[in-house]
C-alpha cells in the first residue's frame, strides 16, 4: 500500500466513527483541527536527508564514501532543493570539513578524504541538511556518529574502564588504563601524569607509574561536585625516548549515578483506573541498563513488579488506589539502587491508551475517573491518527461511560510512526500516544544475486539486483557497498539504515539505541519492544499545540535551486548605489555575468554551478567614478549546530574496539607507503615569518599558545573552514572567533584576525591561498593587553604569508594585486565540492601475471549510482581483494514512487 500526496484536506481518507449512537453531527471543531493540520502539510512540506555509508567506520587515510537520499512528503525523492549541506564535526563540535553537493533527481554522493593531517583518532559525527530543513528543529537533520581509528601513528594503544561509588556520599571516580605500543607490548613502569579538565580549566591532577602489564589505577574523589558531564581525564605517559603520548578519555560514563525515568501511557496516571507504565533505565553515557524493581504502597505492600526486556526499557501496569502514596524501588544490573518518582497521580481526569499488538487493528481505549466523566458528561471528543503530518483517520464521540473501546484497521496508516490524540470539543490536545505501523507491502521488496554459488579471491563478482513493489518491477535510485566481514565486523543492530531512518528517527527526538534491531528481527518480541520504546520516548516531529493558535513555522530560508552571490554596492561615504553595474566572472568555467543593483544597492547573481576550488571575480569597474564606489560580498550564513542525541553511540576504547580494523589498515598503509631518502642540501637557518615581525602585533607573547603549521594546510581549498577546524581552544560563532574558554563563561567577545600584520574580517580569509601560508598562530591570551584594547577583542589569529624569494622580480599586474581594490571582490566562494570516482581494481590473466602487492581492500566495492530499469534490474561488476571469507553486501535506495527499501546479502570467498 502507497499513500500518493494529499493536497487538500477533503481528499483524506476519512473515517468518522461514532462510539454513540447519540453522539452529535456537528463537525465544525474537527474540521478546523484538520484545515489547520492540512495547512502545515501543504505550507511546510517536511523535508528529510538519509546517508547511506560504505561502512561504518574508519581509520585515517581511509575516504569516506556515501550517498545522499533527500526526501519530501511520504518518502519520494525530493524536486524541492536542489543544494545539501553535509559537515564532518570534531569531538568539541568544531567543524572539521563541509560539502556542498548538487541534488539531482533527488540525490547526491560525496566523500571525506580522511588526511593524517586533519583528522586524529577519535569519535567525530557527520550532519547533513538542506536550506529548506533549517526553517524546522535542527534536531531533524541528519545525525550520525563516525568513529575514526589510527593505523599510521599508533605508538601508543589504549584501553579503559571507569567504576563510580559513592564514600560518605562523595562520587569517587575510578580509571582502569592499559598502555600498550603499537606491537602490542605493554608499556611497563612508565610514569604517567594525569589531569581532569573542563572547559580547558583543570579541576583534579596526579601522577602514578604502570605495573609490569602495563596498567595504571588512577582515581579521584569529587569532593566540589564538579559537573563532570563534559570533563575528560588527560594522560601522558612517558616512554623513556624523551617522548609522551597523550591520551583523552570523556568522564560522561561516570558523570551521574544510573538513572530510570517512568512513561506513563497517554501522559498521566489516574486514580482508580488501570494503565500502562513504561519505564526507561539508562547509565550516565546515555546506554540502556537493565533493572528490575518493585512499587510499594504506603502501607509497604508491594502493588506492581517490573523488569526490564529490553535495553533497559519495560512496561507493567498499575491501578493507583484512592488515598494512597507509591514508592518505587529500583536495582540495576550492577548492583546500585535508586528510588525514582513515579509519574504524578491525577483525579478527573482522561487518557488515552493503544494496544498495537494485533497484526490486523489498533486499539483504542478512552478512560476516565468518575470525577471527570461526572463534569463532562456529553460533551463532546475527538480522536485523530497522523502519520508523516497527513491525517488518515478521524472520530468523535460523546462522553457516556468511563471506558470507551474501538478498533482502526492498520491498513489505513502507510507504514511509519502513527500519532493517536485525543482533542477536548474546543480543540485542546489532551492525551496522545505513538504507535508504529508497519505493512510488508509498503517497502521494496530488493533481491541480490550472484553469478556463482561462491567466489575465489580476486575473482570478478557480477551481481543483480532486482527491485520490486508489490510484485511489480520498481525503477529506483540505490546505493551498494560491499565490505569483508572480516576486516570490518560490526553488529548490524546498531547501523544506521535508511529503513531506521527515515521510518523510525527522523521523526522523534532523543537517541534511540540499535535502531536496527526494531526491523532486523520481524517478530512478535520485536514489535513489543519497539511499542515500549515509543512509550517512552515523548518527543515526535508533528505537534499541534502551535498550529492550532496559528503559531505555524517561520520560513526564513527558502528552497535553494542553485549557488546565489550576492552583496551590496555603496559609495565611499556608505550611500547604495542603485543601478550600478556588477559583473562576475569564474576563470575556471570561462564563465561572466552581469547584473545591476536595486534601490538599495543590492544585487544577486542566481542559480550558478561552479567548483569548490572555482575562483570569483566581482568588479564595479564599469561604473562612473568607480575608484569611489565599495563592493562587498555577503558571507555564507553560520549554520546551527544540532544536540548531538547520539553521544552515547561514541566509542570510548577505540584501539581495542577497532583492532581488527585497524590491523588491516596498517598493513594497507605499509604496503602503499615508502619511506623516501632525505637530502639534506644546506644547513642554513631560514627565518619564518612570524607576528614578531609586525611592530603592531609584538606585544603579544613571544610564543603563541598554538601554531598550526603551514604544510597542515596542504590541500586546503578554503582557509576559513580549515582554521575553524584546526584552531585549538578556538570556537567559531555568527562569522566570529572566539576563546573557548572565555565563550564558554559567557564572555562573548570576538577574537582579532590579522593578516601580514593588519586586521581583516573572516571573508578575507575565503580569499587566501593555502599554499602560501607560512603558518597560523593561535593567542588564547594577550598578556600586555595591547592588541586587545587597540582592537576590542579577545585573543588574536596570525595568519602569516610565505616571504617572496630574495631578488625575485614581480610584475606590475602583481604588484597591484597586492593592493586591494575596494571596488573589486577576488575570493573563492563554497562551491560545489568535486566528486570522486572509487577505485576499482581490474584483475586478468593467470595469478601469477597479476601485481604481486597483497590487496587488502577492506570496502571491495562501493557505487552510489545504481539505477533499476523497467523491469526492475541493474547488474554491476568488480573484482574480489585478496581476503578469504564472507563478504556483505547491502543495497539502499527508493523508487520513484518513495517506497523504500534495504537488502543485506553475503556471499563467500574461497
Amino acid at each position: 500500500m502507497k499513500v500518493l500526496k494529499v493536497l487538500f484536506v477533503q481528499l483524506l481518507f476519512l473515517i468518522v466513527f461514532y462510539f454513540s449512537a447519540a453522539a452529535q453531527s456537528d463537525t465544525a471543531v474537527l474540521n478546523h483541527i484538520m484545515t489547520k493540520t492540512a495547512k502545515l502539510y501543504n505550507s511546510f512540506p517536511t523535508e528529510k536527508l538519509y546517508l547511506h555509508f560504505d561502512k561504518p567506520y574508519y581509520a585515517l587515510g581511509d575516504t569516506i564514501w556515501f550517498k545522499a537520499y533527500l526526501t519530501i512528503d511520504q518518502h519520494q525523492l525530493s524536486p524541492l532543493s536542489k543544494i545539501i549541506y553535509v559537515d564532518i564535526l570534531g569531538p568539541r563540535d568544531s567543524l572539521i570539513e563541509a560539502l556542498k553537493l548538487q541534488v539531482k533527481n533527488g540525490v547526491a554522493w560525496g566523500t571525506f578524504p580522511i588526511s593524517q593531517y586533519v583528522y586524529k583518532k577519535g569519535n567525530y559525527r557527520v550532519v547533513a541538511f538542506s536550506n529548506w530543513m533549517n526553517n524546522g528543529d535542527p534536531a531533524y537533520f541528519f545525525n550520525k556518529n563516525i568513529t575514526i581509528g589510527d593505523a599510521i601513528n599508533n605508538d601508543l594503544s589504549t584501553q579503559i574502564s571507569f567504576k563510580r561509588t559513592e564514600v560518605n556520599k562523595v562520587p569517587k571516580i575510578s580509571a582502569h588504563i592499559l598502555y600498550k605500543d603499537g606491537d602490542g607490548n605493554p608499556y611497563s613502569e612508565k610514569k604517567v601524569n594525569w589531569t581532569v579538565e573542563k572547559d580547558y580549566e583543570t579541576l583534579i591532577k596526579g601522577k602514578g607509574i604502570t605495573d609490569k602489564n602495563g596498567f595504571i589505577n588512577i582515581s579521584f574523589s569529587n569532593t566540589k561536585n564538579y559537573g563532570l558531564d563534559s570533563a575528560i581525564i588527560i594522560t601522558e605517559i612517558d616512554n623513556n625516548s624523551h617522548k609522551q603520548f597523550t591520551s583523552t578519555f570523556p568522564l560522561k560514563s561516570v558523570s551521574a549515578p544510573n538513572d530510570l525515568q517512568f512513561f506513563a501511557e497517554g501522559g498521566q496516571l489516574i486514580t482508580g483506573l488501570s494503565s500502562k507504565v513504561a519505564f526507561k533505565a539508562v547509565s550516565p553515557n546515555g546506554l540502556g541498563i537493565d533493572a528490575k524493581g518493585t512499587i510499594i504502597d504506603n502501607n509497604n505492600t508491594v502493588v506492581a513488579e517490573f523488569a526490564s526486556t529490553h535495553l533497559g526499557m519495560g512496561v507493567f501496569v498499575f491501578k493507583p488506589e484512592e488515598g494512597k502514596t507509591y514508592t518505587a524501588k529500583v536495582t540495576f544490573a550492577d548492583g546500585t539502587t535508586v528510588t525514582p518518582d513515579l509519574p504524578k497521580i491525577q483525579t478527573g481526569a482522561i487518557c488515552l491508551s493503544v494496544e498495537n499488538s494485533d497484526p490486523d487493528n489498533l486499539k483504542l481505549r478512552i478512560q476516565a475517573d468518575l470525577p471527570f466523566v461526572k463534569q463532562y458528561q456529553g460533551k463532546t471528543f475527538f480522536i485523530l491518527a497522523k502519520s508523516n503530518g497527513v491525517i488518515y483517520f478521524a472520530a468523535k464521540t460523546q462522553l457516556q461511560n468511563q471506558v470507551y473501546n474501538a478498533s482502526i484497521p492498520k491498513s489505513k496508516f502507510p507504514t511509519g510512526i502513527v500519532q493517536v490524540t485525543l482533542f477536548t470539543e474546543d480543540g485542546d490536545p489532551i492525551s496522545e500516544r505513538i504507535a508504529f505501523i508497519k505493512h510488508d507491502n509498503d517497502l521494496l521488496n530488493i533481491a541480490v544475486s550472484g553469478d556463482h554459488p561462491s567466489y575465489t579471491t580476486r575473482q570478478m563478482v557480477k551481481l543483480n539486483v532486482l527491485a520490486k513493489n508489490s510484485d511489480q518491477p520498481a525503477q529506483g535510485e540505490f546505493s551498494m557497498s560491499v565490505v569483508d566481514d572480516a576486516k570490518v565486523p560490526y553488529d548490524d543492530d546498531a547501523e544506521t539504515t535508511i529503513l531506521t531512518n527515515l521510518l523510525l528517527t527522523s521523526d522523534i527526538k532523543g537517541y534511540i539505541e540499535k535502531p536496527n534491531y526494531y526491523f532486523n528481527h520481524p517478530d512478535a518480541k520485536t514489535v513489543a519492544d519497539l511499542d515500549v520504546l515509543l512509550l517512552t520516548q515523548g518527543y515526535r516531529r508533528f505537534s499541534y499545540d502551535g498550529i492550532m493558535n496559528d503559531k505555524y513555522p517561520a520560513i526564513r530560508y527558502l528552497p535553494e535551486t542553485g549557488i546565489n552571490i550576492s552583496g551590496t554596492l555603496r559609495a565611499s561615504n556608505g550611500i547604495p548605489v542603485a543601478n550600478g553595474n556588477i559583473r562576475l566572472f569564474i576563470a575556471d568555467k570561462n564563465f561572466s555575468a552581469n547584473t545591476t543593483t536595486n534601490t538599495e544597492g543590492r544585487f544577486a547573481f542566481t542559480n550558478l554551478t561552479f567548483s569548490d576550488s572555482a575562483k570569483v571575480s566581482l568588479s564595479a569597474r564599469n561604473n562612473a567614478r568607480a575608484s569611489e564606489l565599495v563592493l562587498t560580498v555577503d558571507g555564507d550564513q553560520g549554520q546551527r549546530i544540532p544536540v548531538n542525541y547520539n553521544t552515547p553511540d561514541q566509542i570510548i576504547n577505540i584501539d581495542s574496539t577497532l583492532s581488527v580494523y585497524l590491523k588491516n589498515s596498517k598493513i594497507q598503509y605499509n604496503n602503499t607507503n615508502v619511506l623516501k631518502e632525505v637530502v639534506i642540501r644546506d644547513t642554513k637557518i631560514v627565518k619564518t615569518v612570524s607576528h614578531k615581525d609586525y611592530g603592531s602585533l609584538a606585544s603579544l607573547s613571544s610564543e603563541a599558545d598554538h601554531t598550526i603549521n603551514g604544510n597542515m594546510l596542504t590541500g586546503c581549498a578554503n582557509v576559513l573552514e580549515c582554521i575553524r577546524s584546526m584552531a585549538p581552544g578556538m570556537t567559531y560563532e555568527n562569522d566570529n572567533f572566539y576563546v573557548m574558554r572565555d565563550y564558554s563563561q559567557g564572555k562573548r567577545i570576538p577574537a582579532a584576525l590579522f593578516l601580514r600584520g593588519q586586521p581583516i574580517d573572516v571573508n578575507t580569509l575565503n580569499s587566501i591561498n593555502a599554499s602560501e601560508i607560512e603558518s597560523v598562530e593561535i593567542f588564547l591570551k594577550d598578556e600586555l593587553g595591547l592588541v586587545n584594547s587597540a582592537y576590542g577583542t579577545n585573543g588574536a589569529i596570525v595568519i602569516n604569508m610565505k616571504k617572496a624569494p630574495e631578488g625575485q622580480k614581480i610584475s606590475l599586474q602583481e604588484l597591484k594585486s597586492l593592493i586591494p581594490q575596494q571596488n573589486e571582490v577576488n575570493y573563492t566562494p563554497k562551491g560545489y565540492a568535486k566528486i570522486r570516482t572509487f577505485y576499482l581494481p581490474r584483475y586478468s590473466g593467470p595469478r601469477e601475471t597479476q601485481p604481486n602487492k597483497t590487496d587488502t581492500r577492506s570496502t571491495i566495492y562501493w557505487n552510489p549510482n545504481i539505477i533499476t530499469d523497467k523491469t526492475g534490474n541493474a547488474t554491476v561488476e568488480y573484482f574480489n581483494s585478496d581476503g578469504k571469507g564472507t563478504y556483505r553486501v547491502i543495497v539502499e535506495g527508493i523508487d520513484k514512487d518513495g517506497n523504500i527499501g534495504r537488502q543485506l546479502f553475503r556471499y563467500s570467498v574461497k
